[in-house]
């Protein structure tokens, strides 16, 4: 009898249990911020009454909300690679093994911006599946990435995670990123973006106390242009806020994050902190006296992510709330935009409803293994090989010819990963490479230094030397978190030419061009290979190796590329970024931001070691017939420009026609030339075609501050069409009325 009503009680409870679980639930999908049919401002009010105070202020740390069944996006580093990982102290860290694309850097030297929208898919996928695939289970839906800052100075130690130096082109390939991690479909976002980092981020070892200071046209028309791309062509709705301060105000409660940001450009969803800001504007900027003043000004600008190193941000919210710094109106302001990315990742609607819902279903193989996707990562990696010196043609080389390579350098074997970077499916060094191509016919003498004058030896006895050089962009670490400072920055990195996140640079030297020095002198058929992050003032090999490509790094497919290219499967067409300077002489002060004093190719009047836009190709390019559909531009309309490109050589290549722009009859100081149009084409040995570009009147106008407003003048207006910022093949004049 006792057991049989233990049996009774257990069934009733279940009964219980399931009848209240079934209750909720019905409960839960009866609220009408489960009705996809209602409008995402309503679906947010929904939530915003249902929820507790104590709820909102959880929600500021924490990307969900339990008690509504409301789940967390997730996040994922993706500025180059969805880097998913997670840290369980029992069984250790956990990392999906995603394709892994060229360092920012090298992204943008592609200048190819569909293919870089296609890199944003691949990457969004991966992050959708992750999250979805039942063998993973991480969620990883809000991708921090583009990184949409400039590059400015070549000594900054992130110059790897800038498309350049040049507005326009940041801007073109930040809002590329952005619609392909984001998706296509008009309701539903794969996963969204959030940039980094909102801006004037250009040096790194006392960022957490430096002020990048200029005036607001510089702001306007410089700074924050990338992004402005982003958010309002890319349909980037999120970012995350730099560690600097702009004019004595850190960009953690900066107003320009809610005055222009937000209320002009619609980025006012997810805004996060970088990590460790919040402290540093006491410490470091000592801007604030406490975390709770740093904490309740920026949910005032409508911050709603903080990402915290140390301390309780929840502690220091109710610390405001009870002090009277913020309110509940505050709050309820701010974590709208969090609201809105959860809808539009589809994740309060019914599956069907969302196309992306099936991505990671069972039976799916995982997508990083895919033909799709490696074919996307080798495509971005050919793409971005820069060809710099190519003297007498001795490239490409001709493997039926040759016998024996002697390949040299530190870094000819291996594919070296960044901050951002992680496991990869797989990744395919250059000696791998070599190896798959020219097969056992050819001798490959590796030697990884001159050590007993191996590398001397190797280039006498060998047809053709490749010599691999170029930066650690970790500088010498494996473990991150051992390389930062209190302060914000890492520790100082073995060579004064190498940099990266938290370090700069203070030499553009490259020692391994003293190992190129070496073996050259033993054979004079000697190529360079430099797989760096940022320039090096390589004036010594410019003059004398006969061939010079550059390359980035984390590429999986970093070796086939440079094969491919220095073989002649490929032909190169990447293209600079960035001005380099023959030396450190060129170069204005680090900390000096207004780029008017001789900063990028805009404003530099030196002779560049390479200039803007430069990259050779193993054919030859004509350019003729500049025609505009008009002579003349009303102050809102717009210019067509076309001009015919030939390719009059005998191999099919590709070939990056650049648009520049000249105001010369302004009142203001404007850049010696500006781009404002690219194309990356590929024509056959012999074929034609005709570019064209619109050119349109509010892209020449210039920020006025006495009206708070832009500008536009009248007079002459120079179209100048070449392959690089000093290559400039035709020019023609309209008129700006």
């Amino acid at each position: 009898m006792k057991i049989k009503f233990q049996v009774l009680r257990a069934t009733l409870m279940i009964v219980i249990i399931g009848f209240i679980c079934n209750y909720v639930s019905f409960s839960q999908e009866k609220y009408p911020f489960r009705n996809p049919k209602l409008t995402m401002e309503k679906r947010v009010d929904n939530i915003i009454s249902l929820m507790t105070l104590e709820e909102k202020v959880d929600f500021l740390t924490n990307f969900q909300v339990p008690r509504l069944n409301i789940p967390s996006p997730g996040s994922a580093e993706g500025i180059h690679q969805t880097l998913i990982r997670s840290f369980n102290p029992g069984s250790g860290n956990k990392v999906v093994p995603t394709t892994s694309f060229c360092q920012v850097y090298g992204m943008g030297e592609t200048w190819d911006p569909e293919l870089i929208e296609q890199a944003g898919a691949v990457e969004g996928y991966e992050a959708r599946y992750a999250t979805q695939s039942e063998k993973y289970k991480m969620a990883a839906l809000m991708l921090w990435g583009p990184t949409s800052d400039l590059a400015r100075d070549p000594r900054w130690g992130r110059n790897d995670e800038s498309y350049g130096e040049d507005p326009f082109l940041t801007g073109t390939m930040a809002a590329s990123l952005t619609k392909g991690i984001q998706g296509n479909d008009p309701n539903y976002w794969m996963a969204a973006s959030l940039l980094k980092h909102l801006f004037a981020n250009s040096n790194e070892t006392t960022r957490g106390r430096s002020s990048s200071d200029f005036d607001n046209r510089l702001m306007r028309e410089y700074y924050s242009v990338p992004f402005r791309m982003a958010f309002m062509e890319g349909g980037a709705r999120s970012f995350m806020a730099a560690y600097n301060a702009w004019n004595g105000i850190p960009m953690t409660v900066n107003p320009v994050l809610k005055d222009v940001v937000g209320k002009e450009w619609g980025a006012n969803w997810v805004i996060s902190s970088d990590a460790g800001a919040l402290g540093l504007a006491v410490t470091e900027h000592k801007y604030f006296n406490s975390k709770e003043e740093v904490v309740s000004a920026a949910i005032k600008i409508g911050m709603n992510q903080f990402l915290e190193l140390g301390g309780n941000v929840k502690d220091d919210i109710n610390k405001g709330l009870v002090n009277n710094r913020i309110n509940e109106a505050d709050i309820n302001s701010a974590i709208r935009g969090k609201f809105n990315t959860i809808i539009r990742l589809g994740l309060l609607d019914p599956a069907e409803k969302n196309p992306y819902s099936k991505i990671g279903a069972a039976g799916e193989p995982e997508p990083w293994n895919s033909e799709k996707h490696k074919g996307v990562a080798l495509q971005v990696a050919r793409e971005s090989v820069v060809l710099l010196k190519n003297n007498e043609k001795i490239l490409p080389l001709n493997k039926e010819s040759i016998k024996s390579i002697a390949l040299i350098g530190p870094f000819a074997d291996s594919v070296l990963y960044d901050f951002y970077s992680a496991k990869t499916p797989y990744s395919i060094t250059i000696l791998q490479a070599l190896k798959a191509k020219l097969g056992a016919r050819v001798n490959i003498k590796f030697v990884k230094n001159n050590e007993y004058n191996k590398a001397v030896e190797a280039a006498k006895s060998s047809d053709y030397v490749i010599v691999v050089i170029g930066n650690d962009p970790m500088c010498g670490i494996t473990n991150i978190g051992q390389a930062f400072n209190q302060d914000g920055s890492t520790k100082v990195c073995p060579e004064c030419g190498d940099g990266r996140e938290g370090r700069d640079r203070s030499s553009l030297d490259l020692p391994g061009e003293d190992l190129v020095k070496e073996v050259f002198a033993a054979n004079p058929k000697t190529i360079v290979v430099l797989t760096s992050s940022f320039p090096y003032a390589i004036s010594w090999s410019q003059a004398n190796v006969p061939a010079i490509l550059h390359i980035t790094h984390a590429a999986q497919e970093q070796g086939t590329a440079v094969a491919d290219v220095i073989f002649g499967d490929y032909n190169p067409a990447g293209r600079l970024v960035q001005t380099w300077p023959k030396s450190m002489d060129q170069l204005p002060r680090m900390m000096d931001y207004d780029i008017r004093n001789g900063r990028t190719y805009m404003y530099f009047k030196g002779e560049p070691l390479y200039p803007f836009g430069y990259g050779l190709s193993y054919t030859r390019f004509e350019y003729s017939n500049l025609k505009f559909n008009s002579e003349t531009m009303a102050k809102n309309g717009s210019v067509t420009v076309t001009a015919d490109i030939k390719n009059s050589g005998g191999r099919d290549g590709d070939e990056v026609v650049q648009l520049y722009v000249q105001i010369p009859q302004s009142k203001v100081v404007r850049p010696i030339k500006e781009l404002k149009g690219f194309k990356r084409i590929h024509l056959m040995a012999g074929e034609s075609k005709s570019v064209s570009f619109t050119v349109k009147a509010e892209s020449l106008a210039w920020w006025n501050d006495k009206v708070n407003g832009w500008e536009m003048e009248s007079g002459p207006l120079n179209i100048l069409i070449g392959s690089s910022s000093q290559d400039i093949k035709l020019r023609k004049t309209a008129m700006i009325e």
